[in-house]
């Protein structure tokens, strides 16, 4: 069912979901994990009322959490790699461009079947774009999965290829770089705690050396990773190559909400 509105939200919540003071309490995980999550994500990519897609958005977060999946990033599993403290196996790195929530539960299936480690669920800015698929509904339909199969622990969503487009770049280049700017602080409100940052369309094989030629490759993707100087702006993530509706989108990033008149409570 996708819900059309608040009442109809509320009734199907009836039960299974409550929510009081910002958070989520499960009170039936069963028909939560085997019918509710349908309906929300389905309500949270479909409905036609934005409030309402942003409630259910929040839902799934929030009644994620609660079951222990929890959005994470892999640069710590990076880092032991690198250092040699684990090995022996690989991490997929999943892009998913349509059926998202139908996909990712056969992930997790697969995953648990195999008894496998870590899987990354990406999407790259073109993909972003060509799918329409922004990266609150594309973490939402991962987590969603998540719950619909059972899965607990992290789940690792990435950003891939956060690239830098050369033409509009050259014809006009801070807008083309504030609109990946933008869609990093998206995407990280998102829950994207790992995030490909790719300058490398902007590499000029023309001058004659190899510093001057990746210049403002790497000035660039420097000046992307910094903190955003704004209060209470800051994120830290790493490089590898909205509007406040009824308190819903300022607080996406913690999975908590101030609005929506405590219609579950």
């Amino acid at each position: 069912m996708i819900y059309q509105n608040e009442d109809q939200l509320k009734e199907g919540c009836q039960s299974i979901l409550d929510w009081r003071e910002g958070d989520v309490r499960i009170l039936d995980e069963r028909s939560f994990q085997e019918e509710l999550i349908d309906d929300l994500i389905y309500t949270a990519v479909f409905s036609p009322d934005s409030v309402i897609q942003e409630a259910a958005a929040f839902l799934i977060r929030r009644g994620a959490a609660r079951l222990g999946i929890i959005p994470a990033s892999i640069q710590s599993l990076y880092e032991a790699m690198g250092k040699g403290e684990v090995s022996g196996f690989t991490v997929p790195a999943i892009n998913i461009r349509g059926l998202t929530y139908d996909v990712a539960q056969a992930v997790f299936r697969a995953a648990k079947k195999g008894d496998a480690g870590p899987v990354i669920f990406e999407i790259a800015r073109s993909e972003i774009g060509y799918t329409r698929q922004r990266p609150l509904e594309y973490a939402c339909a991962v987590l969603a999965a998540a719950i619909k199969t059972g899965w607990r622990g992290p789940v690792f969503l990435q950003g891939d290829h956060f690239q830098i487009n050369a033409k509009k770049f050259a014809a006009e280049g801070e807008r083309e770089t504030q609109a990946v700017r933008d869609l990093i602080r998206e995407a990280i409100l998102a829950s994207f705690y790992n995030i490909d940052i790719d300058t490398s369309t902007l590499v000029d094989l023309s001058h004659p050396t190899i510093k001057d030629q990746q210049r403002m490759n790497f000035t660039l993707a420097a000046e992307l990773t910094a903190p955003d100087s704004r209060p209470g702006a800051g994120w830290h993530y790493s490089v590898r190559g909205g509007g406040d509706r009824r308190g819903w989108g300022k607080e996406q990033h913690c999975g908590g909400a101030a609005g929506l008149h405590g219609w579950l409570s």
